[in-house]
């Protein structure tokens, strides 16, 4: 490539300085220069083209990737915070003592998230040992539910 320019540069300067046309020869080798010239503009210009797709391909599937990266990551911590916190309900045995009721038990061990009102849960409790009434005596043994993570 670069003999063909110092040819063709020859060539032009020729022409130039003697003033008259050179031989035909000369100016088919020209012809010839200009037309593998712009076969090769065209070729890079075609190959440039190429390369800018494929970039911009590349970008497009990197950023959908990252994308669905981040919106899968999102959906996981958000469904990690809405999950309920799994808790069981166990029974525990109690003696009363003295100054127990069954409304200061009620008060001690009732949880708020799984009873709406101390009386929901006192009617458990009484649910629970099969009691009729309200009353309880000193010594005695009472199963009180509740809820452990």
């Amino acid at each position: 490539m670069y003999a063909e320019r110092i040819y063709y540069d020859t060539l032009v300067t020729e022409r130039t300085s003697t003033g008259k046309n050179s031989h035909p020869k000369h100016t088919e080798r020209i012809d010839i220069i200009n037309q593998r010239r712009e076969h090769r503009i065209v070729r890079n210009r075609i190959r440039r083209q190429q390369e800018m797709r494929q970039h911009f391909l590349l970008f497009l599937i990197t950023f959908c990737l990252i994308i669905t990266c981040s919106f899968t990551l999102s959906t996981f911590r958000s469904n990690a915070k809405n999950e309920p916190v799994t808790s069981y309900k166990c029974y525990k045995s109690i003696a009363v003592s003295n100054k127990d009721t069954l409304w200061s038990i009620a008060t001690e061990y009732m949880d708020e998230e799984h009873y709406t009102s101390i009386t929901d849960y006192i009617a458990e409790i009484k649910n629970t040992n099969a009691m009729s009434g309200d009353a309880i005596h000193y010594g005695e043994y009472l199963i009180i539910p509740y809820y452990a993570p």
